[in-house]
């Protein structure tokens, strides 16, 4: 027998050995509906072309984890160092994760009066 063959070295990685889903094909949209759709993205409202396919996941699936947790989306936002420096350190004073901060900090934000947003944005330039 040739062992040649199960003793070469063949360049491999985790991600050749991951199982992959078969790709259905998508339906073709009209131009139109592709707007629409983009539109549905930007609003944070579910897409309209894999409503179907969705409904049927989410009305099982989704409805228990609402229960037991909050929807949360992915958002990227720029700070300045100094903002990054005290939101570091809060989180790690509070104990609390930097993203239940900042959405601590917009619903105290918004809540305050026209009067009281003026001031704080009037001093934060400052």
């Amino acid at each position: 027998m040739n062992y040649s063959l199960y003793h070469q070295k063949i360049p491999m990685s985790l991600t050749d050995l991951k199982k992959r889903k078969n790709k259905t094909p998508r339906a073709k949209m009209s131009v139109e509906e592709f707007i629409e759709d983009a539109n549905n993205y930007a609003f944070g409202q579910p897409s309209t072309m894999g409503l179907t396919k969705k409904k049927t996941k989410t009305a099982s699936s989704v409805n228990s984890k609402k229960r037991t947790s909050k929807i949360y989306r992915h958002a990227t936002f720029t700070l300045t160092e100094t903002s990054i420096t005290q939101l570091n350190a809060l989180a790690s004073h509070t104990t609390l994760a930097k993203s239940k901060l900042i959405r601590i900090m917009i619903a105290e934000f918004s809540q305050k009066s026209a009067k009281e947003l003026e001031a704080i944005m009037q001093q934060s330039e400052e």
